[in-house]
């Protein structure tokens, strides 16, 4: 999408907002018309008479009333303001990354997205508030009360104008390139921070902090290089600018100054020209930094539009509700399964593999049937995660198919939701709220919310915990521990009817006891059917199906004695009880 396009799309959203701020902008600009004219009939009196009383009484009044009304349609030009255009763009972007495959949404880190999601879309709407049109307007105003009075004088104040857009069109590749480089460095550092914090422990257990301090001091050397170029660049453009306009203005000056001594040029008209000026001037400043932004926007928008993975460009400016002011739109419960419930869920030859590798999974075939209670083993790495992921749309297969009772499933990122399925993952992802907003995700809060902390064992948890449900678990659940953190996700997965549960190594952060009583309750759920991964012996006992992977392939597959029999590697794992 060229720039003119995305600009001419955001436009035609919502316009009114956007002439309504032109409208105001340009009453503005129309009220700084004003005392130039005033100066000039004032001066032009003052040097035919003197003043009376009355008159110096209305040249003040007519003054006073245009600075008034300049401030009274500046207030109200702030309507156009409004981030309406920042919050669109945020909000379709945030919902194609949720329509993407969860486990692949992101080809950069999330401080990176982040980063992109705040400052691309703010410097690729910086032009789009009408101040452009409005101060166009004051010029061809100024210009044409400029030219009614002396022609030659007025071509002269276009010079630096002219001269402007001439430079704009030489540096405009440079200011685009410059700036690529200073948003890819800023990009490669919150993505590192963002990767840093997400993995404290793993940091800490390798003792590598001097190694990862050193890093990200190389990222930020290279960061600061690439702004400084950048904010450089501009300083120096806009310092050209600058100077451009006030060379212009003393020559302007200096012609006014022989027209004034031929008699052709009043006192009147040079104030006029002095004041308007001015606001030229500024104009003309206005106008090269405008070139400067429109390069740097095509650069964030192109940072934009890599975040939808080769989806239309259009995405992006897709009208729709922005929920800015009035309540927020009530989150659907979760709907009734009706007759879809499961009888019998079949993965046939499911195959996926990692873009450029042939790590993954091969040939994967098994059946689940309704109440059972299946569960993935093997060891780091031999494909568990990935087959669970496969299987629920996250990662999107290479070939195989999967059947719920007797339909084959086309779309499973859309199709494994609840009812279908609910869906705890080994490292769940908590948000800054409170327990009970974790859990519920906007929900209807009902007897649903106790069964689900019962079936999580959070009971006892809570009750050392002086605001209960309120307590806010800070950035990442960061407040809680990590057994606590993985039976919050699980309450969310619990508080949502599902046929099909999936869960991915649950109790890893959890004490013996408490895992037991977690896993108790879970088999219980005679009217849930479960698809888990883990390795421990406990678990492996309630299975009524086990499948072995290794190497992402099923080595065996059956009940706990009968892959014990048939497969060596399942036995090894059973003695060394290995972590997976």
């Amino acid at each position: 999408m060229k720039n003119r396009q995305f600009f001419w799309a955001m436009l035609r959203f919502r316009p009114w907002i956007f002439l309504s701020g032109i409208f105001f902008f340009t009453l503005v600009r129309v009220c700084e018309t004003v005392p130039g004219l005033i100066a000039q009939v004032f001066f032009d009196r003052l040097q035919a008479h003197a003043l009376k009383n009355t008159e110096l009484v209305w040249f003040i009044t007519l003054l006073l009333l245009s600075v008034a009304g300049r401030s009274m349609f500046l207030f109200c030009s702030q309507i156009g303001e409004l981030p309406f255009r920042a919050t669109l763009l945020q909000k379709n972007l945030f919902a194609h990354i949720l329509k993407l495959p969860g486990a692949a949404a992101l080809l950069t880190s999330s401080g990176d997205v982040i980063n992109r999601l705040r400052d691309d879309v703010d410097a690729s709407l910086e032009l789009l508030d009408g101040r452009i049109i409005s101060y166009g307007v004051f010029v061809v105003i100024a210009l044409v009360i400029m030219c009614r009075i002396n022609v030659l004088l007025t071509l002269a104040v276009c010079l630096p104008m002219v001269t402007i857009i001439v430079t704009m069109r030489l540096v405009g590749t440079y200011v685009k390139q410059r700036r690529e480089q200073s948003r890819k460095g800023t990009a490669d550092v919150s993505g590192f921070l963002g990767e840093l914090f997400g993995a404290v422990q793993a940091v800490q257990v390798a003792g590598t902090e001097e190694s990862m301090l050193d890093y990200l001091d190389h990222l930020s050397s290279i960061r600061m290089r690439m702004t400084m170029r950048d904010s450089l660049l501009n300083r120096i453009t806009q310092a050209a600018f600058e100077n451009t306009v006030t060379i212009g203005t003393g020559l302007i000056l200096l012609l006014a100054g022989q027209s004034m001594r031929n008699g052709s040029f009043t006192v009147g008209d040079f104030a006029l020209f002095v004041y308007y000026i001015g606001w030229i001037t500024e104009f003309t400043t206005y106008l090269g930094t405008v070139f400067t932004r429109y390069q740097q926007a095509g650069v964030s928008l192109a940072r934009l539009v890599a975040l939808l993975q080769g989806a239309s460009a259009h995405v992006l400016v897709q009208p729709g509700p922005l929920y800015l002011c009035g309540p927020s739109p009530i989150v659907a419960d979760v709907p009734s399964i009706g007759a879809q419930w499961l009888n019998r869920l079949e993965v046939n030859s499911l195959h996926y593999c990692y873009p450029g590798t042939e790590q993954g999974i091969k040939a994967i075939s098994f059946s689940l049937r309704r109440g059972s209670f299946t569960v993935i083993t093997g060891q780091v790495g031999s494909g568990k995660t990935t087959l669970l992921r496969v299987l629920l749309g996250l990662l999107p297969k290479d070939s195989g198919n999967i059947v719920w009772n007797e339909d084959v499933v086309e779309h499973p990122d859309t199709f494994f939701l609840p009812p279908h399925s609910a869906y705890t993952p080994q490292a769940p992802r908590l948000f800054s709220e409170s327990l009970r907003e974790n859990i519920l995700f906007g929900l209807p809060e009902d007897d649903r919310l106790k069964r689900a902390l019962d079936l999580a064992v959070l009971g006892a948890d809570l009750l050392s915990m002086p605001q209960g449900l309120d307590t806010v678990v800070g950035p990442r659940g960061m407040r809680l521990s990590g057994g606590q953190v993985q039976r919050v996700a699980a309450a969310r997965m619990f508080v949502r009817p599902a046929e099909l549960l999936v869960v991915d190594d649950l109790s890893s952060a959890l004490d013996v006891e408490t895992e037991a009583l977690l896993w108790q309750r879970l088999g219980i759920q005679k009217e849930a059917t479960v698809l888990a991964v883990s390795h421990h012996r406990s678990v492996l006992h309630q299975a009524d199906h086990i499948i072995v992977l290794n190497e992402g392939m099923i080595e065996a597959q059956g009940r706990l004695d009968q892959v014990l029999e048939a497969s060596a590697f399942m036995r090894q794992l059973w003695e060394e009880d290995v972590p997976g």
